[in-house]
């Protein structure tokens, strides 16, 4: 596995002092539909070297992008997240922004409580997914992709949600319970929503996880459990980009890509994260 955008980068823009430490997670433990996301960082990051430096105006690569060894993914969940939870929590204390590739979605739960700990409060999570992820359990394993955000509730954290379009029941309720903050795709598509205010109470330090399921599979099909009615490309980075204004991006995830062969998705990821990192300066 090379470095994210190494085709474009100076030594000076890979040293330890860079803005971005970009953290490859090729996890695929507990996925229920379609497979394949333990490649999806490595597509990933061969596909950013086809980027080009410049993006929305701004070059997030002068910042610096250091590309760290992929985490072991074997062993126990809970040890494999606090693997993860280690390197986030080093990046953050030292000022860096983590940014980990997936990988499913369950990784969150070690990226975002590594954030948390250098930080020593809990953050608030902006989550483009098209599934809750709230649920209890799933399958009988709490670490799955569907628990996630669960896992973090309970942990302190606040969460938004945008672009979500399956969803049970125990999710549903665990909205409420939680105070969980959302806006669903049907509303946000089919009235062309691109900004959402959040609540004035969700915390000034935010951590995005950018599930790609979040988009229609019409723009990205290359994904385990793809949900029609879907969010579009821009659309959700405006969402996401009008959430942070007033805020402070601390770390983020982009996860789920499960790669099929067509090189468009594992570039429409990449160029999200790059888009990401932008809006992260």
């Amino acid at each position: 596995m090379s470095s994210f955008l190494a085709s474009e980068l100076s030594a000076d823009e890979t040293s330890d002092a860079a803005r971005f430490r970009v953290i490859p997670m090729p996890l695929e433990r507990t996925v229920s539909y379609g497979a394949g996301t333990a490649r999806g960082p490595a597509a990933i990051i061969a596909a950013s070297n086809e980027l080009e430096r410049l993006c929305v105006g701004q070059e997030p690569c002068r910042a610096g992008i250091l590309t760290e060894t992929p985490v072991d993914c074997d062993g126990p969940l809970p040890e494999v997240m606090e693997r993860l939870a280690t390197r986030t929590e080093a990046a953050a204390r030292a000022g860096r922004i983590p940014v980990t590739l997936g990988g499913e979605h369950s990784l969150s739960y070690g990226a975002v409580m590594g954030v948390a700990r250098a930080l020593g409060q809990p953050v608030g999570i902006l989550q483009i997914d098209a599934h809750a992820d709230l649920r209890v359990a799933y399958e009988g394993e709490e670490h799955s992709h569907a628990s996630v955000m669960h896992l973090l509730t309970q942990q302190g954290m606040h969460l938004a949600q945008f672009g979500v379009r399956a969803i049970c029941q125990q999710e549903a309720d665990s909205r409420e319970a939680n105070k969980v903050f959302w806006r669903d795709a049907e509303d946000l598509v089919t009235n062309r929503i691109h900004q959402v205010d959040l609540p004035p109470d969700f915390p000034e330090l935010v951590y995005v996880s950018f599930d790609v399921d979040g988009l229609d599979p019409s723009q990205m099909p290359a994904t385990g459990t793809p949900v029609p009615g879907g969010l579009d490309y821009y659309q959700s980075l405006h969402l996401v980009e009008h959430a942070l204004k007033g805020r402070r991006c601390v770390g983020f995830d982009v996860v789920e890509l499960a790669p099929d062969g067509n090189a468009a998705w594992d570039f429409t990821a990449a160029q999200i994260v790059y888009r990401l990192m932008a809006r992260c300066l």
